[in-house]
């Protein structure tokens, strides 16, 4: 390959400026659009410099601008340069790659990704890459670690890129607030690339340390022959960093202290209809985020649960809703807190603060990018800090545990993660975690088939670990002191992000004036007692919502399924019931003894050898919790009759279930939705749509010739024993649907 050159040394960087300009008014659709100054010297750098550039910049400053501009000149070649390969863009979330999209779309890029909602397309979009058809090419942090795509993929586009790109850089640090392991494998590709092609970093939220550290990796270089690193002093001076002020003159943040939960519902239910526009309502666990959603929802708001749980598909049609102002709100996790880009999104709450301000602004940054007032409130809880001490656990495993694992591999060569579970006493999530991470330190690699030991030698580097997590704990005091309110809540965040413009006299002096702490602003109208008894009995309702699937997953017409877009309201099912989640206290218990006994798990483990599950009636503790949970629902209308969904491996728990419910209800068991004959089980550690073809493909509606000459206009109560994709449960409302009953209730034991 021929070396590139690594500066356009004669460019009429006058004359770039302007073709900079042009690209932007593009991709803005504005005539009067202008670079800001920091714009157009990253710019410069990258496309004129060939250079490596840090851009830390607030939220809604223009950083996606940055990158499209250089690619619309790398890919015409101006300067006088020769035309550069597409651009390579590690994105962290689907929110933000298909933001990226639309806004590359207006400029006439043409960009496209390969992430975990659009598996069907993968080959399809290497065959445009391969013709040189795509400009932009979003990938996700995790790809990185496939080993096809890390192997065979990545090779490719590393030694044809025109730019590198990594979006929400402040990832690749474990100093930073959203440390992810997949991130640190950026610095492996950024070494590999050969010389001349421009790299360019951004955030909105990284503080001196993290800037400090990305800085670093970003000057990583292919090693020297004799093997040191590739960081070199020299390097690193040629990394450009830009950090800019952090102030966003539209935010008026405040702080509700409320007593419990109870008064925290009130006031979300009392005050959201009272603000203008939609917004983001953000939960520190998946579980609350359920549980806010569905009282919101009872209180009359129409608001969506947007969570690490919720399918790809979901998810986009909710960032749809909210982008067009069809719900008043997302109820959030952190899986909305990157990238998400709506200009006049109206509020930011939060009900229970995260773990540190860093995290805070960047997740309140999402309000107001457009508009001139936008309303960010924080509602603490007194189960913050024991949530914030539970993920922080999750970060580094014990030594013990770190050294079982890779003595497992050792012994047994490669092992999936479920056979590394039988070695280790940390659950999935946890254990998944700890093998990313130690193959970003190389000691263990991921392969087709699970993980094997690399054989290189590894410390357990307690030291490091204890710093990271005594940083981490500074930063929660910090968030105490954030919710305190002794001095201004907006200068309070740009210091702890070490806002260049706050240092010296000047800085330190000064305060927004639109805060609650300045007596710019007040945290909305508290709740009376009325309104948080109604949220306190409202709680005590027994059973958790089972919210109905709207979306069938993209890509479907490419496994044999025609099933896309929207899932028409006449084929859907109707918001149901569960007696509880899995992972919840109290039932929840009882259930996860139901379905861990032996065999008892969800799968279908015939097939594979392992003893089936121990097939019983419904146990004797869980009968009153359903019938609480029966009485206390009342869907609309009434059901005329129990369909249930036949179960291969616990057919007697679920058909005593169905028939336990029909009698008390007093209505009869109507039909079955059964395994067509022949059709194996489908797989469920697979993706999203290829989890609804194997349900779609192997069910069947089986009603009496009177249950089906009466089912027209009549409600049906769905059973089945748990729901957790929720495409056996879709599928079959579809069906009952479509034989013209007029609305379908699931019911099932739990969720998850």
């Amino acid at each position: 390959m021929t070396p590139r050159a690594t500066t356009l040394a004669d460019v009429d960087r006058g004359a770039l400026r302007e073709e900079a300009e042009r690209a932007l008014r593009a991709l803005v659709g504005r005539e009067d659009a202008v670079l800001r100054e920091d714009q157009w010297v990253a710019v410069e750098a990258l496309v004129a410099d060939r250079r490596r550039a840090l851009v830390v910049q607030r939220t809604g400053w223009g950083k996606s601008a940055v990158y499209f501009v250089a690619t619309a000149l790398l890919r015409a070649g101006a300067g006088g340069g020769e035309p550069s390969g597409p651009t390579v863009i590690v994105s962290p979330l689907l929110a933000l790659m298909r933001n990226q999209v639309a806004a590359a779309a207006r400029a006439g890029i043409r960009a496209e990704t390969i992430n975990s909602a659009n598996v069907t397309e993968w080959d399809a979009v290497h065959e445009r890459v391969a013709a040189g058809e795509v400009d932009v090419l979003l990938v996700s942090p995790e790809r990185l670690n496939n080993p096809s795509f890390r192997d065979t993929v990545l090779p490719r586009l590393a030694a044809d890129a025109g730019l590198v790109v990594i979006d929400e850089a402040h990832c690749i640090s474990d100093w930073g607030h959203d440390f992810r392991p997949d991130y640190r494998r950026i610095r492996t590709l950024l070494a590999d690339l050969p010389a001349g092609i421009p790299v360019l970093a951004t955030t909105a939220t990284a503080n001196a340390r993290v800037t400090g550290d990305v800085a670093e990796q970003l000057a990583v270089r292919g090693a020297p022959v004799d093997g040191t690193d590739g960081a070199t002093a020299s390097a690193l001076e040629d990394v450009l960093v830009l950090r800019g002020p952090l102030d966003r003159e539209s935010l008026h943040l405040t702080v509700a202290r409320l007593p419990d939960t109870s008064a925290q519902l009130a006031w979300l239910a009392h005050n959201l209809p009272r603000i203008d526009g939609s917004g983001i309502v953000y939960c520190l666990t998946v579980a609350a985020a359920q549980q806010v959603t569905e009282h919101l929802r009872a209180s009359g708001l129409d608001v969506r649960a947007y969570t690490g749980q919720t399918d790809p598909t979901e998810r986009e049609a909710a960032e749809a809703d909210l982008l067009a102002n069809r719900v008043k709100a997302l109820v959030a996790t952190s899986a909305l807190g990157m990238g998400f880009d709506k200009g006049d999104l109206a509020f930011v709450v939060h009900l229970g603060a995260p773990a540190s301000p860093i995290a805070y602004y960047q997740q309140v940054g999402r309000a107001g990018r457009a508009t001139d007032h936008a309303e960010v409130v924080l509602l603490p809880g007194r189960e913050d800090r024991a949530i914030w001490d539970y993920f922080a656990s999750m970060a580094f495993p014990p030594a013990q545990e770190v050294r079982a694992t890779l003595a497992a591999l050792e012994a047994h060569g490669t092992l999936s993660t479920a056979a590394l579970e039988t070695h280790v006493s940390l659950r999935r999530n946890r254990l998944e975690l700890m093998l990313k991470v130690l193959d970003v330190d190389g000691a263990v690699r991921r392969v087709t088939g699970g993980w094997q030991s690399t054989g290189e030698p590894w410390e357990y580097d307690a030291e490091r670990y204890e710093r990271v997590a005594a940083a981490r704990a500074a930063e929660q005091e910090s968030m105490v002191e954030y919710v305190r309110g002794e001095t201004c809540r907006m200068a309070f965040l740009r210091r702890a992000l070490d806002d260049p413009e706050l240092t010296g006299p000047d800085g330190a002096a000064w305060r927004c004036g639109r805060c609650d702490v300045c007596g710019g602003a007040s945290a909305g109208v508290a709740p009376d007692e009325a309104e948080v008894e109604a949220a306190r009995e409202r709680l005590a309702v027994p059973g958790v919502e089972v919210e109905p699937r709207k979306m069938w997953p993209s890509g479907m017409a490419a496994l044999g399924v025609e099933l896309s877009g929207r899932i028409a309201p006449g084929v859907q099912a109707s918001s149901g019931r569960a007696v509880a989640r899995l992972d919840g206290i109290g039932w929840g218990g009882l259930l996860r003894d139901l379905f861990a006994a032996p065999g008892g798990g969800g799968a279908d483990l015939g097939p594979d050898g392992d003893p089936g599950p121990r097939d019983e009636g419904l146990p004797v503790p869980l009968r009153r919790p359903v019938v609480e949970v029966l009485d206390a629902w009342h869907p609309e209308p009434a059901p005329a009759g129990v369909v249930l969904v036949e179960s291969a491996t616990r057919p007697t728990l679920v058909r005593h279930l169905a028939e336990g419910v029909a009698r008390h209800l007093g209505v009869p068991v109507v039909g079955v939705v059964r395994p067509v004959d022949g059709v194996p089980p489908g797989r469920h550690d697979v993706n999203s749509a290829q989890r609804l073809a194997g349900v779609a493909r192997r069910l069947e509606l089986d009603l009496s010739p009177a249950a089906a000459a009466g089912l027209p206009g009549r409600a049906v109560l769905l059973v089945d024993d748990r729901t957790d994709s929720g495409w056996t449960l879709t599928v079959a409302a579809r069906l009952l649907r479509e034989a013209g009953a007029e609305a379908v209730h699931p019911f099932v034991l739990a969720v998850g």
